[in-house]
């Protein structure tokens, strides 16, 4: 599988590529789309997350669990869709924390591209979903992809921001080195766990108070 990423991820990741496993995962979509599955995100938005916030920019990293299932949602972003389609629930929430956090105007569009380009990597946990079967690619094989994109970083870089929300996430914790990276853990946004504990949680304004006490800038989290 020749795998189109910014050069920087590909190098840092090339050993991954070469696996068993990954070849494993991409014949695996690949038998699906032949058996007339649908995939998503379209297949040249999979890597968009590490294309859009390259290897020697990451600061930050948002986790979550599974591309958006539903039709034209998943982007290849966590939480985000394309401009013109309606911010699902658990972004809806994000943008009310956002809001009480740091004061922003609710945004109309739900895409996070400008995130990504300000170095917050929106990786999720499994990179593929059929059409309307969440978590229906979460055994084929990207979680150790995943897990291996989040341990290199750990390893390599120092100062990253990571941002677990939901038990979920917070099992990655164990891949991380603490001793010199920042944690911040809260409830998962989603409306059936956002009132235990992600509302108040201020972890926009705390990533960005931890990015300068690091020296790196602070993010922009509006959106227009």
């Amino acid at each position: 599988m020749d795998v189109k990423i910014e050069p920087g991820w590909k190098e840092q990741l090339h050993n991954e590529f070469t696996q068993p496993y990954f070849l494993q995962i991409a014949a695996h979509i690949k038998m699906e789309k032949a058996g007339g599955k649908i995939i998503y995100p379209p297949g040249s938005q999979i890597f968009n997350a590490f294309d859009k916030t390259p290897w020697d920019k990451v600061k930050v990293v948002l986790l979550g669990q599974d591309p958006y299932h539903n039709p034209h949602q998943a982007m290849g972003l966590s939480f985000s869709v394309a401009d013109g389609i309606p911010p699902p629930p658990s972004l809806v929430n994000m943008y009310k924390e956002l809001q009480t956090d740091i004061g922003m105007p609710i945004p109309k569009t739900g895409n996070l591209t400008p995130w990504a380009m300000q170095g917050v990597l929106l990786l999720n946990a499994s990179l593929t979903v059929r059409t309307n079967e969440p978590g229906s690619h979460a055994l084929i094989g990207w979680q150790q992809f995943t897990n291996a994109v989040i341990q290199k970083i750990s390893d390599e870089k120092k100062g990253i921001v990571f941002l677990l929300w939901g038990k979920f996430a917070q099992v990655k914790q164990s891949l991380i080195d603490e001793g010199k990276h920042h944690v911040l853990k809260a409830a998962h946004p989603s409306p059936l766990s956002a009132h235990n504990g992600f509302w108040g949680c201020k972890h926009f304004s705390k990533t960005n108070a931890l990015l300068m006490k690091e020296g790196q800038e602070a993010i922009n989290w509006g959106l227009g």
